[in-house]
């Protein structure tokens, strides 16, 4: 069985969904991932009309909407680590909000990411930090387990923050957390900041992994730098991993078409490469 692509949505930038989706599946995109931003900068604020517009859109498209990530991008007054009880509260409220829009939309997963709301502020200790996500992570899962909807959190490398740097931190915090609605995402531009090789990081916490990002450490899409993907899929393949790979850039420079259309494009090659 071949790998599922999807696309997250705000490489698009300022097209319509109409047209970004057509243009997504035109290119062999069977999936979309949402960023709550290009709605409106505040989930709460996102209404019923614009939620079923997005789900129709998708569907006439034949995408499916997998869930969505760059959670707390574009707010304020969330942090995940924080010593402040009150914005501990507040974020798990928004995390609520954002799995009722997921669930809404379709989707099952939620990327957690957002190295700014999550990074440990001076003097905090990581067991200080990790004691602080669980509270605001164990106030979400029940709503998680409402709506059948995961989060996948997302290690994040060095240049990104300071906080859940590698896929064995992820896991580490995810057992402590002992939910299977939490789980790992694992990211390619990530883990090329860890020291081990990336097919071993695969090869490690796949178990444990629900979501995966590809992309370069470049920040441009797979295929686009230097990472040899032949190895990163193959160890995918050999663990039998069943969820989407998706592309997830940061640098727009080349162009919504160009960054879209090279990344789908390696993939499908790079997957018969290590068919053959």
């Amino acid at each position: 069985m071949g790998f599922r692509y999807a696309i997250c949505n705000e490489v698009y930038q300022d097209w319509s969904f109409e047209k970004a989706f057509s243009h997504a599946a035109s290119l062999g995109y069977t999936g979309v991932e949402i960023a709550p931003f290009t709605l409106h900068q505040d989930a709460t604020q996102i209404t019923s009309k614009q939620r079923s517009d997005v789900v129709r859109i998708a569907e006439e498209n034949h995408l499916q909407i997998i869930g969505v990530h760059w959670l707390l991008a574009h707010t304020s007054g969330f942090h995940l680590t924080t010593n402040d009880a009150s914005v501990r509260r507040a974020t798990a409220d928004y995390l609520i909000t954002l799995a009722q829009l997921c669930h809404d939309l379709g989707g099952t997963v939620m990327v957690f990411g957002s190295p700014g709301q999550r990074n440990l502020p001076d003097g905090m200790t990581k067991q200080q930090a990790d004691d602080n996500a669980i509270e605001v992570f164990h106030a979400v899962i029940p709503t998680l387990e409402k709506l059948n909807i995961s989060i996948a959190l997302e290690p994040l490398g060095p240049e990104e923050g300071n906080y859940l740097l590698t896929a064995a931190e992820g896991v580490d915090l995810m057992n402590r957390i002992g939910s299977p609605q939490i789980r790992l995402h694992l990211d390619v531009k990530a883990m090329s900041s860890e020291s081990t090789p990336i097919p071993d990081i695969i090869a490690e916490n796949l178990p444990h992994t629900i979501h995966f990002h590809a992309n370069d450490p470049n920040r441009q899409g797979p295929g686009m730098g230097d990472v040899d993907f032949k190895p990163i899929f193959a160890e995918l393949r050999n663990g039998n991993y069943g969820g989407w790979v998706s592309v997830e850039v940061f640098d727009y420079e080349p162009g919504i078409e160009k960054l879209t259309g090279e990344s789908i494009r390696y993939m499908q090659q790079v997957e018969q490469a290590i068919s053959n």
